[in-house]
């Protein structure tokens, strides 16, 4: 497969993810648009998800959601053979780690689940209340950066009803840099800050991480949101995709993380070249929660 369009796009939010309200019908004429010729939806459930400054409850309606999507599975099918399959992103924490390895059995009919680290000294990173005291002065960035990534490492020993392990890096989306020049409030890591600082300090912890990944059979994402929210590279970084490949990880999706139309499939082109520079040549799509190697 050469057409970077046909790579389906394995991180998709629609109506149903408490933080985006783009209509599900809208996002699959897009993606038709786009040259796709199949989608996986992956709304957020975080289970016992902190309160937010502005109050997302971010349960997913799984009955609801399973019964929309199966009935335009079988409508698109038929009318067009478009391919939709259907997932969740469940946020996980270390509290929440045991409750949701029975989810998939609980919860019939999905093909793919996304295990994805949204929060860290409870509040998600996205929020810049996370960073910064009550007076107004910022923590230590790299508390809560080890913090994340130990987490991370207790929750992939410990949950098992996954696939992959969605945008590893995403706490250096939105956390500050205090040790770059010049830096002031919140400036954001790029590439060149993560090789020279936090790569360093974090790659015993993401070898061990990513080793249990591929140990317990699952894999990672590329998601190529950070691009469009402002970092320059997509999650995740080169070093991290290219230890990946190293211990042996085969299992790779290709996510946009879009909450909207305008970001579907997002640089999905760069993506794909991305990962055959390392070695891959395959993605994987999901069908009841097995793999399906495509080639690249």
């Amino acid at each position: 497969m050469n057409n970077f369009n046909n790579i389906p796009d394995y991180h998709l939010h629609s109506e149903f993810s408490a933080d985006c309200e783009t209509n599900i019908n809208e996002i699959i004429d897009k993606a038709k648009s786009l040259g796709m010729n199949s989608v996986c939806f992956t709304d957020h459930n975080d289970l016992d998800f902190p309160d937010t400054p502005d109050k997302l409850i971010f349960d997913l309606k799984f009955n609801e959601y399973l019964n929309t999507l199966s009935r335009l599975q079988d409508k698109l099918a038929k009318e067009n053979g478009f391919d939709l399959r259907i997932g969740v992103e469940q946020g996980v924490m270390p509290s929440t780690c045991n409750p949701l390895n029975s989810y998939t059995a609980e919860h019939p009919g999905l093909d793919f689940v996304i295990c994805s680290s949204h929060v860290v000294d409870g509040i998600d990173p996205y929020y810049p209340e996370l960073w910064v005291y009550p007076d107004g002065t910022i923590k230590d960035p790299e508390k809560m950066y080890q913090i994340y990534f130990e987490e991370m490492l207790y929750n992939v020993q410990n949950f098992h009803d996954y696939n992959v392990y969605g945008h590893i890096d995403y706490v250096f989306r939105y956390g500050p840099d205090p040790s770059a020049p010049g830096a002031e409030g919140f400036q954001k890591i790029n590439s060149e800050i993560f090789e020279k600082t936090y790569w360093i300090k974090y790659k015993e912890l993401f070898h061990e991480i990513l080793k249990t990944i591929i140990d317990d059979g699952k894999g990672i994402e590329i998601n190529t949101g950070s691009l469009y929210r402002g970092m320059d590279y997509m999650h995740p970084h080169s070093l991290i995709l290219k230890m990946y490949k190293e211990l042996g990880g085969e299992i790779l999706t290709f996510g946009s993380d879009a909450h909207d139309l305008d970001h579907i499939g997002y640089g999905f082109k760069e993506a794909a070249d991305f990962a055959k520079s390392f070695g891959f040549k395959y993605f994987c799509a999901f069908k009841n929660m097995k793999p399906e190697f495509i080639p690249l």
